[in-house]
């Protein structure tokens, strides 16, 4: 369910009068790269949107009534259905996008920080993820168990020349702001840059609704639309193991046959808060790039059982949860086994003042702050050398990496 929202935003004059373009990898789905995006639409509400692929239907109210700029790739007949099999045509299409702009600021965890950038201009990127598909998480999406024999060598064959251009591409940007440290740190060691941290914005008010001291159910909660490396195979094995009844939220899973689990599909954000303050716990099974339910969770009085890894180390609070420390079956129902413990002195008080540090506004601010940055120190040198920029992706992919510690 997409929440409209009404928000208005008073920018520095020195961003105010700078004409400002967004670029998002694709605009197909509403998940938390797309939240995001919404709240950079909020800070620059005349900017156009450029994007390689925008179904309508996928948008916020608001982002619909916005200017988009898409790529030839979103003419392609069902493109935008199977927009994940143009991975390989992807810095191609993006480097192909033009518009004028003063200001490019793009929402990146794939191709979107390699958009081409007009003379002059400057360009903040912030960064979900470092093209994941081709990184730590390859054999998550072309791994045996994940994709047929055809495309699991298609990516194979693809995947020296889209690092080659990930790492290239980031010429094009002039500050970094990651969503996390675990992501500045993958900035850093793919890149060679550094980035400074935002957290995503959420909405922690609306989950904090209600009372904590509603009667908790038996059962135990995963939220998370279906993505393999979110481990929704080790909650529900782990879960078998403690012997608990598991209820599972998001859109795109598998239905296994498990007398234990219950799948309600995507619900509304009502329905979700109910779940939250119902459940005996959420699972964060999963190492993530942030991950905004251990927040979520914690905003609506919900303990939280993550994995001690990615973003969760940033987000869960001593107060809101614990962590279980290697990602198989036997430690998560090991972990489960001890909630009792935990909440002898749980304090959901405690737990929502946490989840209070990731609300929007504190997002904006972070965001205003590195844009005035960006200005500042592009105005204390004499030019902007424009060498260092790409005019398309063929440059990039046939040259040899510097980065290539190899």
């Amino acid at each position: 369910m997409l929440e409209e929202r009404n928000v208005t935003v008073d920018l520095p004059p020195s961003l105010a009068r700078l004409r400002v373009v967004l670029v998002h990898d694709w605009l197909v789905t509403w998940r938390g790269g797309e939240r995001v995006l919404e709240a950079l639409a909020e800070l620059f509400p005349k900017a156009p949107i450029a994007t390689l692929f925008y179904e309508p239907k996928s948008a916020s109210k608001a982002l619909q009534q916005r200017r988009m700029i898409t790529s030839w790739l979103d003419a392609i007949p069902g493109a935008r259905r199977r927009h994940r099999f143009f991975l390989p045509m992807m810095p191609a299409a993006i480097s192909t996008l033009r518009f004028d702009a003063d200001l490019v600021v793009s929402s990146s965890h794939c191709v979107a920080k390699g958009v081409w950038v007009p003379p002059g201009a400057l360009h903040l990127s912030y960064v979900h993820a470092t093209m994941r598909y081709m990184y730590e998480r390859f054999d998550d999406y072309f791994g045996p168990k994940h994709a047929t024999l055809p495309v699991r060598i298609a990516a194979r064959l693809a995947r020296p020349a889209l690092q080659r251009w990930d790492r290239y591409s980031a010429r094009t940007v002039d500050r970094f702001v990651a969503n996390s440290a675990y992501i500045a740190g993958h900035i850093a060691s793919r890149y060679g840059r550094s980035a400074a941290v935002v957290h995503p914005p959420v909405a922690v008010q609306r989950f904090a609704e209600g009372s904590f001291d509603q009667r908790r159910g038996d059962f135990f909660l995963f939220v998370g639309a279906f993505a393999p490396y979110k481990r929704l195979d080790l909650a529900i094995e782990a879960t078998r193991l403690a012997g608990v009844p598991l209820l599972v939220v998001g859109p795109g899973h598998r239905v296994r046959s498990e007398a234990h689990v219950r799948f309600v599909g995507e619900v509304n954000s009502d329905e979700l808060r109910g779940y939250y303050q119902q459940a005996r716990a959420l699972l964060f099974p999963g190492t993530e790039d942030f991950g905004l339910t251990p927040i979520e969770a914690q905003a609506a009085g919900c303990p939280v059982i993550a994995l001690r890894s990615g973003g969760a180390l940033e987000t869960l609070s001593p107060h809101g949860g614990y962590y279980f420390d290697s990602p198989t079956p036997f430690a998560l129902a090991g972990a489960i086994r001890t909630l009792d413990e935990f909440l002898v002195d749980y304090d959901p008080q405690k737990a929502w003042e946490h989840a209070m540090l990731f609300r929007p506004e504190v997002f904006r601010s972070g965001i205003v702050a590195e844009l005035e940055a960006l200005i500042a120190s592009a105005t204390q040198r004499p030019s902007k050398a424009r060498e260092r920029r790409s005019d398309g992706p063929s440059d990039i992919i046939d040259r040899p990496d510097p980065l290539d510690r190899s």
